[in-house]
C-alpha cells in the first residue's frame, strides 16, 4: 500500500510516502516570509502549496500514484477522534474555519491530491478532536464553554502504541498524555476518550513556551482595558509571545535547561514554574479518571530534555508510572492511521460534526 503523508505548517510544508508501514521517502519545504507575505489570507496559500506538493514529488522522482493521501487534520468544528474522509462538507468547514491555522490546509491539498490520483482522501485525529464529558466542559460563565483544542494526532497515536506495547488495546487503558511543545496540553484518556484536556491553543492550562495559559481573570481583564494594548497584541500576548517567550526573551527550551541545570536565573525559576504548572495538571486529569490511572505518558519534543521531564516527575510520581516517549512524528502517526484504516483496523468515518453539548446530569 503506497501512502503519501502531508503535514502543513505555518512556515513549511512537509511530505512523506510510506509503502505499508515502511517509510521510503520525506521532504520539506520552508516558506519564508517574504514568500507567505504574499497571501492576505492562509486559505489563498492553497494553489501553492498544493503545487509545491506535485513539485516535491517530482523532484524526487516518485511519481504521483498511491492507494490513499492522508493529511493533518485543521481546526473544523468539534469531532470526535477518528479517521476521516475527506468529503465536500469538511472542505467548506476548512475553508471558513474562524480559526485560521495552515493545517486547515492540509484536508484540502490532501483531497486536490487525490483527485489527481482516483485514491481517497483523509485526515485523523484533527486538534478539534473532543470527547469531553458535560463536567468538564462547563465554566462559571455560561457564555464561555471550554473547548476541546489538543495534540490529538500525536497523542493519541502515542497512546495506542504504547497500550500495544503493554499488551492491551487503548481502549481498555486509562492514561495521560502529556505533550511537551511549543503548546502544552495535558489529556485524561479514558478508555479510548480524551475526557478532559486543556485547550492548548488559546488561553487553558500550564503555560509553555509561547503561550500564557490560564491566567487570573480580574488582572487579564485590566491589562485589556488599560489602553496599553489592542486586541490583537492581547492575542499575540496568550498565544505566541506568552510563557517563556514573555519571560525570558526565548522559546528554546534546550538552552533554557542548560542556564536552569547551572542554577542561572531568571531561567531556572521561570523553567521550574512551568514544569510545576504540568504537574498540577497532570493532577487534575488523575481526578478526572478517578484515581486510576494506568501510566503518565511524557510526549513532544521537550520531554528530550531530561532537567524537564525530572521536574515534572518529581512533583507527580505518586499517581502512576512515568512513560517518556520523546518527540512528535506526525508523518508517521498520519501514516499509522492511513494505513490503520485501509487494513480494516480502525474505522473510516464521516465529518459529521457535533453542534451543541449537553450540561452535565445532577447525580
Amino acid at each position: 500500500m503506497k501512502i503519501l503523508v502531508i503535514n502543513p505548517g505555518s512556515t513549511s510544508t512537509k511530505w512523506a510516502v510510506y509503502n505499508d508501514r515502511t517509510l521510503l521517502w520525506k521532504d520539506t519545504a520552508n516558506h519564508s516570509a517574504e514568500q507567505l507575505k504574499k497571501y492576505p489570507h492562509v486559505n489563498d496559500q492553497l494553489p501553492m502549496r498544493t503545487q509545491a506538493t506535485f513539485d516535491a514529488l517530482a523532484n524526487a522522482g516518485i511519481k504521483p500514484e498511491f492507494d490513499v493521501v492522508i493529511a493533518r487534520g485543521g481546526l473544523l468544528k468539534p469531532t470526535p477522534s477518528g479517521v476521516y474522509r475527506v468529503d465536500a462538507v469538511m472542505a467548506a468547514d476548512l475553508l471558513e474555519s474562524k480559526l485560521e491555522h495552515a493545517c486547515n490546509l492540509g484536508g484540502l491539498i490532501a483531497r486536490d491530491v487525490a483527485d489527481r490520483c482516483g485514491c481517497p482522501a483523509f485526515i485523523a485525529d484533527p486538534e478539534v478532536v473532543d470527547e469531553l464529558i458535560p463536567e468538564s466542559r462547563v465554566t462559571g460563565l455560561p457564555q464561555i464553554n471550554r473547548m476541546s483544542i489538543f495534540h490529538a494526532l500525536n497523542t493519541k497515536a502515542v497512546a495506542r502504541r504504547y497500550a500495544w506495547s503493554q499488551g492491551h488495546r487503548y481502549e481498555d487503558m486509562n492514561l495521560i498524555l502529556v505533550h511537551l511543545g511549543g503548546g502544552i496540553s495535558v489529556g485524561a484518556h479514558r478508555h479510548g476518550k480524551v475526557i478532559d484536556v486543556n485547550n492548548a491553543l488559546n488561553g487553558d492550562g500550564p503555560f509553555s513556551p509561547e503561550r500564557a495559559g490560564t491566567l487570573p481573570a480580574d488582572q487579564l481583564v485590566e491589562l485589556c482595558f488599560s489602553g496599553t494594548h489592542d486586541r490583537r497584541q492581547i492575542k499575540k500576548m496568550l498565544n505566541g509571545e506568552g510563557g517563556l517567550k514573555a519571560h525570558l526573551g526565548t522559546t528554546d527550551v534546550k538552552t533554557i535547561s542548560e542556564k536552569a541545570t547551572a542554577g542561572i536565573e531568571p531561567y531556572k525559576s521561570v523553567l521550574d514554574a512551568m514544569l510545576y504548572g504540568v504537574a498540577k495538571c497532570v493532577g487534575e486529569r488523575a481526578v478526572a479518571l478517578r484515581g486510576k490511572v494506568d501510566a503518565i505518558i511524557l510526549t513532544g519534543g521537550i520531554a528530550h530534555s531530561d532537567y524537564c521531564t525530572r521536574g515534572i516527575s518529581k512533583w507527580i510520581s505518586w499517581i502512576a508510572p512515568i512513560v517518556i516517549r520523546a518527540g512528535e512524528d506526525e508523518l508517521d502517526s498520519l501514516a499509522f492511521n492511513a494505513y490503520e484504516a485501509m487494513t480494516g483496523s480502525l474505522p473510516i468515518m464521516d465529518y459529521a460534526p457535533a453542534q451543541k453539548f449537553d450540561r452535565p446530569t445532577k447525580e
